[in-house]
């Protein structure tokens, strides 16, 4: 027996597609990556843009065929596009061979519905209206993309930004238990895993909904970062109305956490990101810039920004331009605004025309490049820590905390941790030496 499942959207849906796979091996299925072959057929969805739905709904019509041919392939989806208002009732008019539909609050229960199909085929839809806490204890098969582990540390959203879905599809925000959350990382360090990345919406509210007011983010990167062995912790996402001085310290302090900071500013003008609902300001976020290059030298700081957002003049283009002059980024991820129905924002009066938005973008990009190439000249004859990943005709290839590629020319082990000091800049490459 053979399944295959497709990711869309981010880290968090990765990581859930971890869970179903741990599901499906668990009841006897292997992974397979052919379509024909498979028994069970899995999209994990995301809805975070009309855009994106639109390629779900086209990838979801394409299985007809496939169902024709074999009628005992079970087809499921699932994750965001499912949680949002009506759109299970779409899936299932417009793709009546679908089997199983189940929303982001009841991903647990996926085994539960594989065997109901198997044992009655009756078809399965069942979308919780609202989350009911946190269930551990799922089974899961994960990627072990160059070692990295996803470690789930809260899950929904308070923040109600007016262009995003996350708090209608994934809810409220709940946290885990240190405990559960520890002993994960401690069983994942025994397994070898390298990097451990701590996930949330909002990493930085961590704790927020417990009782008890030393269960925070900063107190737990401390306690991730005190493990025994040799790992680095990263997490994401940061919001900005929430990263404290504390939390910059105990990066600043310990070893084992990652000094990349992806702190997401959305815009650079105080008008668009009022519109947005982000709770902060350009002078607050920059104010925080300066703490982090205070405490953290050496961090890497890296962003999101949405350009062409409802309203936005030029004059808020250019303040966004200008900041990310100000701030030299290490890494910018642009966007253009993308109405998603159901939002605040589609309903915004002076939305931007496509064509301003590409102008826009092309502008943020090429300045971002521009910089990104300063930065990697400048930073010749700085030492960092990499992690070996294999041999290539341009020298070892490592990878940096912030998944920066380097050539080194030696001899190395991959997987293991190694100090490099960066050598040259050429052919939009960085070469190192290897330090001690």
């Amino acid at each position: 027996m053979k399944y295959i499942i497709k990711t869309f959207g981010c880290q968090m849906n990765v990581h859930e597609s971890e869970k179903l796979s741990g599901m499906l091996e668990s009841l006897g299925y292997t992974n397979t990556d052919n379509y024909n072959d498979s028994d069970v057929i899995v999209f994990n969805t995301c809805c975070i843009r009309d855009g994106v739905e639109q390629k779900i709904l086209g990838n979801i019509g394409a299985l007809k065929k496939l169902k024709k041919k074999n009628p005992n392939l079970i087809i499921a989806i699932c994750g965001c596009m499912s949680q949002a208002d009506g759109r299970a009732d779409l899936i299932l008019k417009k793709f009546p061979f679908v089997d199983i539909i189940f929303g982001t609050h009841n991903i647990h229960k996926f085994k539960e519905y594989v065997q109901q199909k198997l044992s009655t085929n009756s078809k399965i839809i069942d979308v919780w209206e609202k989350e009911e806490g946190i269930f551990e204890d799922v089974e899961i098969k994960r990627d072990n993309f160059f070692s990295n582990a996803w470690v789930n540390i809260n899950f929904g959203c308070n923040n109600f930004c007016t262009y995003c879905i996350v708090p209608y599809v994934r809810g409220r925000e709940r946290s885990r238990l240190p405990q559960d959350i520890i002993n994960e990382c401690k069983q994942l360090i025994a397994e070898g895993y390298k990097y451990i990345t701590l996930l949330g919406q909002n990493v930085n509210s961590y704790g927020n909904d417990l009782d008890d007011p030393n269960i925070n983010f900063a107190n737990l990167l401390k306690d991730c970062a005190s493990l025994d062995g040799d790992f680095r912790i990263k997490f994401m996402t940061s919001h900005p109305k929430d990263l404290s001085e504390d939390v910059v310290k105990t990066i600043a302090t310990y070893p084992k956490l990652s000094k990349v900071i992806h702190l997401p500013i959305q815009s650079g003008s105080n008008d668009i990101l009022k519109s947005m609902n982000r709770k902060y300001t350009r002078e607050h976020y920059l104010e925080l810039i300066s703490m982090i290059r205070k405490h953290i030298p050496n961090a890497y700081i890296s962003t999101d920004i949405i350009v062409g957002f409802p309203g936005e003049t030029e004059k808020d283009f250019l303040d966004t331009y200008s900041l990310i002059e100000e701030v030299r980024y290490d890494g910018v991820f642009a966007f253009m605004y993308s109405r998603r129905s159901g939002t605040v924002a589609d309903k915004m009066e002076n939305q931007i025309d496509e064509e301003v938005k590409k102008d826009r973008i092309h502008k943020l990009l090429e300045l971002s490049k521009r910089i990104t190439k300063e930065k990697n000249k400048e930073s010749i004859g700085s030492n960092m820590n990499v992690i070996a990943i294999e041999n290539t005709s341009d020298g070892y290839k490592v990878m940096s905390d912030s998944g920066k590629t380097i050539f080194v020319d030696d001899s190395l082990e991959p997987n293991k941790f190694y100090n490099i000091q960066i050598t040259k800049f050429a052919c939009n490459k960085l070469f190192a030496k290897l330090v001690n």
